[in-house]
C-alpha cells in the first residue's frame, strides 16, 4: 500500500549528458519464446531463478548469446512497419537538474511503488530483461552510418512467434563505435516507453554505484530514420451522462460545443485530426456524438488542457479508464452507461516541446508503437565483470 504521504505520481530523477550507449553482452531468447504467451513464464516468479535459468538455457542452446560485448543495430517489422534503433547499456551515472544539460527527457510522471517494485525485481533477477525505449531526431550521419552496418550480413535474423520480424547487427569495432558515441554525446531524446524502468535503472545505480547497475539496457530510435507511430490514450467516464458533462462544460471559458448527428468513429477521427487542435470527441458510444472546442495555447497538447481544465469537473466517484483506440472507447463507453472522450494524437514533435520547456504530460498522454518485444534483447548483469567498455 503506498505510504499517506507519499505522492502518488513524480518525475523521475533526471540523467545528464553524455548520453553514451555502451557496450554489453547479448542474450536472445529462441523465437518461438518471442512474441507469444510464453514469453512472460520466462520471466516468472520467484525471481531468484530467472538468472540461473537463462545461463541454464544458453547451455542448452535455447537463448543465442554474444561471446564478445556489442552495440546492436536491431531492425524488426510489425505489420509492415519497421523500426531500427541502436540498442546498448545506456551509462547513469550523470544527474543534472539543469534542464540544457539532462541527457534524457521523460515525458510522464512515475509511481514510486512501482518504481520500488521494478528495481527489486530487476535486482532480484540481475537482469535487464528488454531495453527502454527512446526517440529523437538524429544526426544525419548517424543514419548514414547505421546504413552503412544494415548493409552487412546480420549477427542473427528469425521470425518470431507472434510474427514480427527481426534483425539484429553486433556493432564491435572500435572505430564504428567511437564515431557513434561522438555523434549521440549530445542527444537529448524522449522516453518513448519505460518511463517507470528508467526510474528503476536510477534507482539501482544509486543503490549499487560502481557496479553493472551503473547502466540500463536501452533501444534509441531516430524518428527521421523508421518513425514510430503515435497514438491518443483516450479517456472513459463510467456511469457518466452527456447532459451533466455538458452543463459541467459550460464553466470552461473559451470553450465550445457543437453537436455532431449522424456522427460515427470515422467523423471522430476526422474531427480530432492529426494536428492536435484542441477538439475533444465526447461520446455515449451510440447515437450521440459531440465536439467539444477546448482553449488551446499554441504549445500545449489537448491531453494537458483535459488534464487541466475537464478532469476536476469530472465527479470524484468516477474512475477514468484508458482505452488506445476509438473502437475500444466507444465499446467501454457503452458497457459501463459512461461517456468516451477521444483525444487527438500529439505529434512526436509537440511532446517533445512540451517536455523541454520542463512539463510533463499527465499520465497515459501518449502510445508509441510499435514497441521491440520481448526477449529480443537482454542483458544479463551477472556476466559483465570483465566488459571493458
Amino acid at each position: 500500500m503506498q505510504p499517506m504521504d507519499e505522492p502518488a505520481v513524480v518525475t523521475p530523477p533526471h540523467l545528464g549528458r553524455p548520453l553514451r550507449l555502451t557496450t554489453f553482452r547479448g542474450l536472445t531468447l529462441a523465437p518461438r519464446w518471442i512474441g507469444g504467451p510464453s514469453t512472460a513464464r520466462t520471466f516468472a516468479r520467484p525471481y531468484r531463478d530467472v538468472a540461473r535459468r537463462l545461463a541454464r538455457w544458453e547451455r542448452a542452446g535455447r537463448i543465442a548469446g554474444d561471446a564478445e560485448p556489442a552495440v546492436y543495430l536491431h531492425e524488426y517489422v510489425v505489420a509492415g512497419t519497421a523500426v531500427r534503433g541502436l540498442v546498448g547499456a545506456l551509462d547513469l551515472t550523470h544527474r543534472s537538474e539543469v534542464l540544457s544539460e539532462r541527457a534524457v527527457l521523460p515525458h510522464e510522471g512515475v509511481h514510486l511503488a512501482q518504481v520500488r517494485d521494478l528495481a527489486d525485481r530487476m535486482h532480484e533477477m540481475q537482469l535487464n530483461p528488454a531495453p527502454i525505449l527512446l526517440v529523437h531526431r538524429g544526426p544525419a550521419p548517424v543514419r548514414a552510418l547505421l546504413t552503412e552496418v544494415a548493409a552487412g550480413p546480420p549477427t542473427r535474423s528469425f521470425l518470431d512467434a507472434g510474427g514480427t520480424e527481426h534483425w539484429l547487427w553486433a556493432i564491435k569495432d572500435g572505430a564504428t563505435l567511437d564515431a557513434l558515441g561522438g555523434q549521440l554525446a549530445t542527444a537529448t531524446p524522449v522516453i518513448a516507453d519505460g518511463h517507470h524502468r528508467y526510474a528503476a535503472y536510477l534507482r539501482l545505480q544509486q543503490q549499487h554505484p560502481g557496479t553493472a547497475w551503473d547502466r540500463g539496457l536501452t533501444m534509441l530510435v531516430d524518428q527521421d530514420d523508421t518513425p514510430l507511430r503515435l497514438g491518443a490514450i483516450h479517456r472513459v467516464v463510467p456511469r457518466m451522462r452527456l447532459e451533466i458533462l455538458a452543463d459541467a462544460a459550460s464553466g470552461v471559458e473559451g470553450g465550445r460545443w457543437r453537436a455532431l448527428s449522424g456522427a460515427d468513429e470515422g467523423r471522430a477521427l476526422a474531427e480530432t485530426g492529426d494536428g492536435d487542435v484542441g477538439t475533444v470527441v465526447v461520446t455515449d458510444g451510440g447515437d450521440r456524438w459531440v465536439a467539444w472546442d477546448l482553449p488551446h495555447p499554441p504549445d500545449a497538447a489537448t491531453v494537458e488542457v483535459v488534464h487541466e481544465r475537464v478532469t476536476p469537473l469530472l465527479p470524484r466517484s468516477r474512475k477514468v479508464r484508458f482505452e488506445h483506440t476509438v473502437s475500444a472507447a466507444c465499446d467501454r463507453a457503452r458497457e459501463t452507461s459512461g461517456l468516451a472522450l477521444l483525444l487527438p494524437t500529439p505529434s512526436f514533435d509537440l511532446v517533445a516541446a512540451v517536455v523541454r520547456q520542463d512539463r510533463l504530460l499527465p499520465e497515459k498522454a501518449t502510445s508509441f508503437q510499435p514497441k521491440p518485444p520481448v526477449g529480443v534483447l537482454m542483458r544479463s548483469l551477472r556476466d559483465e565483470a570483465g566488459d571493458p567498455r
